[in-house]
């Protein structure tokens, strides 16, 4: 059997299962959705869940998206065969087809975008400090180029977690990638703009982060969608493009720029890896001082000219 319909039944368990198997809850995340997507995509054109399918669908994803993110999707789909596989609703030679597909190949590594310290200090301060939104997006900004969290550990944070520890404020006991659980230092300016945020909101306890409805009501938690609409919406009126791992990568940089450590960088950003720390922070330190400056043939012009 290779046709999806018999899968119906039992669609919300095999995505379900095959999800599970992830380490990190941000990949369980983005698994279910790639399967959603895939399996959507297959009942709209009746396709059987075959390996020429996944094929086709793989192409068609290559036109759209990264690597890294088509591979993901396939990474999902093939959990999705071996659990079909197990549970006797696929042919194992069906299966062991799809599983075999080819991921896309990636060359090279994406360098991202970061920001300077001007832009850095224009993005935090330009929400308004007189409406509760602003006062959270000062916050919100603030934490995570600050800090180094990703978006996700950014909207889990509690209220209770922001704690004095050895004479400066941390986020304690913070849920990190793949499971891991880590004390995240916050620098000393970030401490006030969260108490302005909390003491406007009237909040004391429970998710650090709230949705702002109009008239400056008070919603539930802010998602981690949420943190990355926010982000992306005051770099739109600077005119900057600028997403939340950005200010991750930014903090990074701006740390390293003022003498920070490699191995206090590994652990403001969670890496379990000190090398990954260092493939992080490669491309920024060689365009901070590239070998083309050493080659003095013209006159020395301003960047942007």
């Amino acid at each position: 059997m290779t046709a999806l319909t018999p899968v119906r039944p039992n669609l919300e368990e095999l995505v379900a299962v095959a999800t599970a198997a992830v380490d990190s809850e941000h990949s369980r995340r983005a698994y279910s959705r790639a399967l959603r997507d895939f399996l959507s995509w297959c009942q709209a054109r009746e396709l059987p869940f075959e390996r020429a399918t996944v094929q086709r669908y793989r192409m068609e994803l290559a036109q759209q998206k990264a690597p890294a993110s088509v591979n993901q999707a396939l990474s999902a789909i093939k959990s999705l065969a071996r659990e079909a596989m197990d549970r006797f609703v696929l042919p194992d030679a069906t299966g062991a087809a799809i599983v075999q597909v080819r991921s896309v190949p990636q060359r090279g590594r994406r360098a991202g975008n970061w920001l300077t310290l001007d832009q850095a200090k224009r993005l935090i301060d330009a929400p308004p400090a007189n409406s509760l939104s602003g006062l959270r997006d000062r916050a919100l900004l603030g934490v995570l180029l600050g800090s180094g969290v990703r978006r996700q550990e950014c909207a889990s944070i509690q209220v209770e977690q922001v704690v004095r520890r050895s004479g400066r404020w941390v986020v304690l006991d913070l849920a990190r990638k793949r499971d891991r659980v880590a004390t995240v230092p916050l620098p000393a300016w970030v401490r006030p703009r969260l108490k302005a945020w909390w003491a406007a909101a009237d909040i004391t306890a429970g998710p650090a982060f709230r949705a702002v409805g109009q008239g400056d009501r008070l919603l539930g938690p802010l998602s981690d969608s949420g943190v990355w609409w926010v982000v992306q919406a005051w770099g739109q009126r600077l005119g900057l493009e600028v997403r939340p791992h950005d200010l991750r990568r930014t903090g990074a940089a701006l740390a390293l720029d003022g003498g920070a450590s490699l191995r206090q960088i590994q652990v403001m950003l969670g890496h379990a890896s000190i090398q990954t720390t260092e493939r992080y922070l490669r491309t920024i330190t060689e365009l901070h001082d590239p070998a083309c400056d050493k080659i003095e043939l013209g006159g020395k012009e301003k960047e942007g000219e």
